[in-house]
């Protein structure tokens, strides 16, 4: 078997809505289309991936360096022992050839797509769904039949009051959601503090509300924030401070004994190393956020799994940012804690299989052959059309 191309394009995924740091007036993804020579059902497979929200289209890092030592490569170096599937972590050390060690940034995005198709196509050509496949080759086998999911929204947005905040709240309860999640440090702590509060009013229990500050804060306006929620009983106070401020991180949880979450900008296993050892997270309460899609993909992933129980973390103790359906095929198959879920947002890449519902703040799983992208209408017909495949 061989690739026999690989295609690249740009979709938009802009809103008017902001968190503490950004707004996404002009954010856009990255899509790429892996197609192979192999046939099911009379059509070649095609494998898809791209990027998560949060970070731009990596156009010119895929065109110019990535994809073009793919297309280089000998077809025998890019497949498994069988000769009959593609392997992905060989392509990944081909994608990676000539790197230097750190830098990681925009580059994790762009391998991270390419990443996410592999496995796709790697799927279906096995004819398994992803997270069956995770589940026999690196877990016991037998994958989770439903993910914990939270809902991902309250963001700050052009006339958007506290009612408006409470409807929106209430509309994913609806939908079978459990714990919601909303934006903190966009606004003065006086004015987050009443938005929590009427979001209490819906939800009933801090236990079923989470904040995210986006890295805002220094360390005296995370702790100014963290004496104010500790009351709460909050799900989480997620990313205080810079992601790389591990000082911060570690000072925050000396101060603050509800549960933490960080990590989703943090794009390497290095990086992740260093958040375990100098962060002060604690395995018995915190979660950690990596998203594959942004952190060279699933292989690096892996390594980062790999790593957890040195520092006393398992995979239960990781709910991935981005609420993308590879996160979730993880989560089934490698037995995570859960996945994020932004429903009506970054549409049509955010959600999951059509049909599926959410139900007491679990989801399942497609039973079809890859990621389940082809269960999602929106999602595949927009790639289709925009790698022209």
């Amino acid at each position: 078997m061989k690739i026999v191309d690989i295609r690249e394009a740009v979709m938009p995924i802009a809103s008017d809505i902001r968190n503490a740091y950004i707004d996404f007036s002009k954010m856009t993804v990255s899509v790429v289309a892996v197609v192979t020579d192999v046939i099911r059902d009379g059509k070649p497979v095609i494998g898809y991936g791209f990027n998560s929200n949060g970070r731009y289209a990596a156009s010119g890092l895929l065109r110019d360096r990535f994809l073009p030592r793919i297309r280089e490569a000998r077809q025998d170096d890019i497949l498994d022992a069988t000769g009959r599937n593609l392997d992905a972590g060989k392509i990944w050390r081909i994608m990676m050839s000539n790197e230097k060690p750190g830098g990681h940034g925009e580059r994790s995005v762009a391998v991270g797509v390419v990443d996410m198709a592999l496995w796709d196509a790697i799927a279906k050509i096995a004819g398994q769904p992803l997270y069956r496949l995770l589940a026999e080759r690196y877990g016991d086998g037998k994958p989770d039949k439903d993910v914990f999911v939270y809902a991902a929204g309250g963001y700050y947005y052009p006339g958007k009051d506290n009612s408006a905040l409470q409807d929106e709240m209430r509309g994913y309860l609806d939908l079978g959601y459990d714990v919601v999640k909303m934006k903190i440090g966009g606004a003065p702590l006086y004015e987050d503090l009443k938005r929590i509060d009427a979001v209490l009013k819906i939800v009933g229990e801090g236990r079923r509300l989470a904040v995210d500050a986006n890295g805002r804060f220094d360390v005296a306006t995370a702790l100014s924030y963290a004496e104010a929620l500790q009351p709460y009983g909050l799900f989480w106070y997620e990313e205080a401070g810079d992601p790389l401020d591990y000082a911060l991180q570690a000072e925050l949880a000396a101060h603050y004994d509800r549960p933490l979450a960080t990590g989703e900008n943090l794009f390497s296993h290095q990086d992740a190393r260093n958040l375990l050892r100098y962060g002060g997270m604690r395995p018995d309460r915190d979660w950690l956020q990596f998203d594959c899609a942004l952190s060279y993909g699933l292989v690096e992933y892996l390594r980062i799994l790999d790593l957890l129980g040195e520092y006393g973390f398992t995979s239960r103790n990781c709910i991935p940012h981005g609420g993308h359906q590879l996160s979730l095929n993880i989560a089934a198959g490698l037995k995570l804690g859960g996945n994020e879920s932004y429903p009506g947002l970054f549409a049509p890449f955010g959600g999951f299989a059509d049909g599926i519902r959410v139900e007491n703040g679990r989801v399942g799983l497609p039973d079809i052959p890859g990621i389940g992208f082809e269960a999602k209408a929106a999602l595949i017909d927009g790639m289709r059309r925009a790698t022209e495949t």
